[in-house]
């Protein structure tokens, strides 16, 4: 709500024998203008330090700087923290952890393996295919 509204609501609510006062001269304000020039008075009041002086400044090394920014090569420590555990996860977990985070998708399947199918041997013997032979051909 803004201090206008709040304003209109507080006079219709005032007692009947009260006297409206003027909107110039509610809460001790010369103009509606004046409202940010006590803070403005203040800063013009107070004396701002200067600056343009050295007086509490700490010199910094510029190879101190260098070597702050310069970048840490972690490979080592990456090395032995990497080796230091070798503890290798059971193959199920494994599957089951990548087939949760695979996609839904088909294009995000693995293809289905199938078995393969072991060749049978034959059901027929080698007397089978002699006989046959004879009965077919007529070779003795």
């Amino acid at each position: 709500m803004s201090a206008s509204l709040l304003r209109r609501g507080l006079e219709l609510l005032e007692p009947p024998g009260r006297a409206k006062v003027p909107p110039g001269l509610q809460r001790g304000r010369a103009c509606p203008r004046a409202a940010g020039a006590g803070k403005r008075r203040n800063r013009a009041l107070k004396p701002d330090r200067n600056k343009a002086t050295v007086k509490g400044r700490v010199v910094k090394s510029a190879i101190e700087e260098y070597h702050k920014k310069k970048p840490v090569n972690h490979l080592r420590e990456n090395l032995q923290y990497m080796l230091k555990g070798r503890v290798v996860a059971d193959k199920a977990v494994t599957e089951q952890v990548l087939a949760q985070n695979r996609g839904r998708k088909s294009k995000d399947q693995p293809p289905e393996k199938t078995e393969k199918k072991k060749p049978k041997g034959t059901v027929f013997t080698e007397e089978d295919f002699r006989k046959f032979e004879r009965e077919y051909f007529g070779v003795p």
